[in-house]
């Protein structure tokens, strides 16, 4: 008897474009078919910026729809993964209010300090397990207390975007843990919204519907909604839909527990799975997270300024009006002098849209460097500064938890820039596995298959798909001249 072929359908947010990925799964092997891009822009208005949502769902419509018009309408499910802390809001009609904000919207400035009036950050940290980022779920929702929001006021539902475009799909609500977990407002220790914390910021604590886990369903595509789009009722599985949870999934190691993983793009998320969360003073000093992962899982990482930085000056520079492919800057970086400008990626002038060589040039000025003037420069300095970070949180990692770390494996769009690679190799003095790239998809899909029963567990998930994808091996080079540089970075960048 034949095998069945599974098909399963994955809807991937990122930070510029979404996709709808085809899955086919024989038992063994994953194949992977585009079926539909899109962009994933942030829209400003009236000084604030938004999620496009309803385009965006309407994307999600168009996805369904060309598998159903080119002989895939026979789709086992689909899942839905984006980014974290953003939400939308419902009222009691379950009408949305509002167009949700866009995490770079800049309505939490100072909600750091009317936070830590009303609960320590000791406090807060103990609570949550989450590091402190300025776009925390927690802040923005304090922002719109604080400024008597009439739209929080009106609110009877709160959904991740998720979870929202899953009730677009099929009208049900849930909360899924992996993003619920982002928010900093969720206990993870108790498995539960930490409401003692969100008494005393005044926030909500009665609008979250009920917690659901990667791998169960969520409901099926509406009738309305199959019939317009020629399929059938598909069921809709809640999978790890913050997409860093679905790229960890994604993560080709068997049989084992100890590693370290990047999800590289436009933020390098570095961190290691873990059974519980650390809440430890070395943690919080660190500010290292505590999110939610398949199987309950703790995601204990933290969170890095990736290729943002890169992806910022492309920007830049085409706005001057060259436009050069990133095959083209890492070229010209190559050519460029080693070490010879260092920068802290996470550094507070380069998280917002804007002239990223000139701040990065600004940066070395005020810190009694040489300042790099041509591309090429610019875009070592990003690389290697990326690499001595990611050594660094490796140190951490290892202090924190006690455990050893001998190889860096990468997954993710950002495996595509081999110079990166190859720089975390040297500056880290560990063996980088590079691969697969499409892992956050990929991650959504073996989900998606434990959930219907193609896959038994994560540990079988991660056979197949390093049964399934290339995986590039990096060896460390020139640790001497490394080793010196790094010293250098630390005596700039950690004051």
């Amino acid at each position: 008897m034949a095998k069945k072929l599974f098909k399963f359908l994955a809807f991937d947010f990122g930070a510029s474009s979404g996709r709808a990925m085809l899955a086919k799964f024989d038992g063994e092997k994953i194949e992977l078919e585009e079926k539909h891009r899109f962009s994933n822009d942030p829209v400003s208005v009236n000084g604030s910026l938004y999620w496009d949502v309803l385009r965006l769902f309407h994307e999600i419509k168009q996805g369904i729809l060309k598998c159903a018009n080119s002989g895939d309408r026979d789709i086992d499910a689909v899942g839905i993964d984006t980014w974290g802390v953003d939400f939308g809001l419902l009222d009691k009609n379950d009408k949305l209010i509002g167009n949700p904000y866009h995490y770079r919207d800049t309505r939490t400035d100072g909600m750091y300090d009317e936070a830590f009036k009303r609960v320590p950050k000791e406090d807060i940290f103990k609570s949550t397990g989450i590091a402190f980022n300025w776009f925390n779920t927690v802040f923005q929702m304090l922002s719109m207390r604080v400024n008597n929001d009439e739209e929080l006021q009106r609110a009877k539902t709160l959904l991740f975007m998720p979870d929202l475009f899953n009730f677009f799909l099929t009208g049900v609500k849930r909360t899924e843990y992996t993003v619920a977990s982002t928010s900093q407002m969720f206990d993870s220790v108790n498995f539960r919204w930490a409401e003692d914390m969100l008494k005393k910021l005044d926030i909500p604590t009665d609008i979250y519907p009920d917690i659901i886990c990667p791998g169960e369903k969520v409901g099926v595509l509406k009738k309305e909604l199959a019939d317009e789009l020629g399929v059938g009722e598909i069921p809709v599985i809640a999978v790890a839909s913050h997409d860093t949870g679905s790229a960890v999934a994604s993560v080709p190691v068997v049989d084992n527990k100890d590693f370290i993983y990047i999800s590289s793009g436009t933020w390098s998320l570095m961190g290691v799975e873990l059974d519980k969360p650390n809440i430890s003073d070395g943690a919080m000093e660190y500010n290292f997270t505590n999110e939610g992962g398949v199987n309950k899982s703790i995601r204990f990482l933290k969170n890095i300024m990736g290729l943002w930085l890169i992806q910022e000056s492309r920007r830049q520079w085409e706005r001057e009006g060259e436009l050069l492919s990133f095959d083209e800057l890492e070229s010209q970086a190559n050519a460029a002098e080693p070490f010879s400008s260092l920068i802290d990626p996470d550094y507070a002038e380069f998280q917002t849209p804007g002239n990223m060589p000139e701040r990065i040039r600004e940066y070395c000025r005020k810190t009694g460097q040489k300042v790099p003037e041509t591309k090429g420069a610019v875009i070592r300095c990003i690389a290697e500064s990326l690499a001595f970070r990611y050594r660094y949180t490796i140190e951490g990692m290892e202090d924190v938890t006690g455990n050893k770390y001998d190889v860096v494996h990468i997954v993710g769009g950002g495996i595509k820039d081999k110079m990166i690679c190859r720089f975390t190799a040297n500056a880290t003095k560990r063996r980088v596995e590079a691969g697969p790239v499409e892992a956050t998809s990929i991650g959504n899909i073996v989900v998606q298959a434990m959930a219907m029963g193609a896959i038994k567990d994560l540990n079988e998930a991660r056979k197949v798909v390093k049964n399934s994808f290339d995986i590039t091996v990096y060896d460390p080079e020139n640790s001497a001249q490394w080793d010196n540089a790094y010293e250098k970075w630390k005596s700039i960048c950690l004051k």
